[in-house]
């Protein structure tokens, strides 16, 4: 495997020899190191073995198909934060959706090219990059954006838990309650 100072460790789990060793050559020409896996059974002791930076994952494999090698790393918290690229010959709406629930950053569709392949890599490891010092500002008013939206929650849920161990009922203005008039609900 060769390595140069500007590559990344990438992993390729792919059932097919011919699209494992079509990235290979691709990845190594962008000057990458290139780790491949024919399973996820496999994959998994690499990732853990190699710790690459990138991996690409098909979709359709036997044993533990991608959907499933996805979601197994994501949970491991040392990997988790490891760009994964779902690779399929289907271009489905599904299938991507499904790849993105269980962790996936991206997808790609098969037959690739070189250009595409290089591109993922360069897309999924920039959007995994710590954000760029000019970008803070706005990362610091987003967090505190949530900061602010958690505290109110947190103070409406302390206040429907009083509610409700008052035995009270609650009933949202405009809805009425089966049985009773408007007196009896604004009375409520």
């Amino acid at each position: 495997m060769s390595t140069t100072g500007s590559g990344f460790k990438v992993l390729v789990i792919d059932d097919s020899n011919t699209i494992r060793r079509s990235a290979e050559i691709f990845l190594k020409q962008g000057g990458h190191e290139v780790l491949l896996a024919e399973d996820g059974f496999d994959a998994l002791s690499k990732v853990n073995d190699y710790e690459p930076n990138l991996i690409f994952c098909d979709i359709l494999m036997p044993r533990l198909d991608g959907y499933q090698t996805c979601a197994i790393i994501k949970r491991n918290v040392k990997f988790s934060n490891v760009p994964i690229v779902m690779l399929s010959s289907k271009d489905g709406v599904f299938d991507k959706a499904r790849g993105r629930m269980v962790g996936s950053q991206d997808y790609l569709t098969k037959p690739f090219d070189g250009k595409g392949l290089l591109d993922k890599i360069a897309e999924a490891l920039s959007l995994s990059a710590p954000a760029h010092p000019a970008q803070r500002g706005s990362l610091d008013a987003w967090q505190n954006q949530i900061i602010s939206r958690s505290s109110r929650m947190a103070a409406v849920l302390a206040e429907a838990r009083m509610v409700a161990q008052s035995g009270a009922t609650v009933v949202r203005p405009g809805r009425r309650r089966p049985g009773l008039g408007d007196e009896q609900c604004a009375a409520i």
